[in-house]
């Protein structure tokens, strides 16, 4: 995977064009024809914007969201994380602390590589501005990971937002060069298969309702997909007596960013959240396990229903209008955040 490649460039944000400089001079006649005044001449303006971070920067933003991530997981304390955390990222870890607690160990929290495999750097001078980072394989040789990064403000650090798993057989689409940073793209921007808005929304209905659904055609066929309806089909199946299973899939309203690939696509990250419900027929009970029952707060039987609430990020391809390809999802990642029992 290369960190550079040619892509097409916005229309640039222009400054103001000159800077006359104001000089006070004494009113003078002379004889004959005086020499012209010396004209402030302004700094020439970029044709683009600048990309929000250099290559270096970047570096030094995961190493610092890696010493809290570090901090935190030896720890098992979430305390410190808002420093450096946010959004789903601060759900998911949170949650993870207490899944290792409560499994005496058994599920510690997702390995995450900081080391960075590529970088897609946006080209803005505005905020919020928003950087992907695909990492390195993990040490356990788990898939490698593409982490969300977002500064909020001039004066606010990056914080890690989310992260998502790479999915298998599946190559990052080629995008501009990190020195020079990719083009921001509007939620309702035109010119892609569908927007990136609607990819998303698209995307949790197709999850809802797989091939029946009327977006499935739009979609190539995906193994973050998969794993959820062969999770959902089999917790249905082992229920079928005492139980039946509701899901839901919610994406957010707009995505967290969306950056434009080198083909006139876009990489588009988005959070996704999953409500699970079993509803226990009439005299039935279901034991919950100690790490739903640290979430609804000590709750240790259900004798009507027992509801899981997954955060989630999801990473799509959204190819350009025209191309006949697919949307294809780059990464995925969900974990129960919530829980609570009638």
């Amino acid at each position: 995977m290369t960190r550079s490649a040619v892509r097409g460039r916005p229309n640039p944000t222009r400054r103001p064009g000159r800077r006359a400089a104001l000089l006070a001079v004494p009113f003078v006649v002379l004889a004959g024809c005086a020499a012209p005044l010396p004209q402030a001449e302004p700094e020439p303006v970029p044709a683009v914007a600048p990309p929000a971070l250099s290559v270096a920067q970047s570096q030094r933003v995961l190493d610092a969201v890696a010493e809290v991530v570090a901090a935190g997981d030896v720890a098992n304390d979430a305390a410190g994380l808002p420093a450096r955390l946010e959004g789903p990222a601060l759900a998911i870890r949170t949650a993870e602390y207490v899944r290792n607690v409560t499994t005496e160990g058994g599920r510690p929290p997702t390995v995450l590589p900081f080391e960075e495999q590529a970088l897609i750097v946006p080209e803005t001078d505005a905020w919020p501005r928003t950087q992907l980072v695909v990492t390195e394989q993990p040490d356990d040789l788990q898939a490698p990971r593409i982490l969300v990064l977002r500064q909020d403000g001039p004066r606010e650090p990056y914080r890690m937002w989310g992260w998502a798993r790479l999915m298998p057989g599946v190559s990052m689409p080629p995008t501009a060069a990190p020195e020079v940073g990719s083009p921001t793209v509007e939620p309702d921007s035109a010119g892609l298969l569908m927007t990136p808005a609607d990819a998303l929304a698209q995307y949790a209905d197709v999850l809802g309702n797989g091939d029946a659904s009327q977006f499935a055609p739009s979609f190539a066929s995906d193994a973050f997909r998969a794993g959820i309806e062969n999770e959902r089909t089999a917790l249905a199946t082992n229920l079928a007596d005492t139980a039946s299973v509701t899901q839901t899939y919610a994406a957010a309203p707009e995505p967290v960013v969306s950056l434009g690939t080198v083909d006139g696509g876009a990489v588009v990250v988005g959070e996704l959240t999953t409500t699970s419900t079993i509803a226990l027929t009439a005299g039935g009970k279901v034991n919950v396990e100690p790490f739903y029952s640290a979430l609804t707060g000590g709750a240790t039987s259900a004798e009507n229903s027992l509801t899981r609430v997954f955060g989630g990020v999801v990473v799509l391809y959204v190819p350009p209008a025209g191309s006949g390809a697919q949307v294809q999802v780059l990464a995925g990642e969900q974990l129960v955040t919530g829980a609570s029992v009638q």
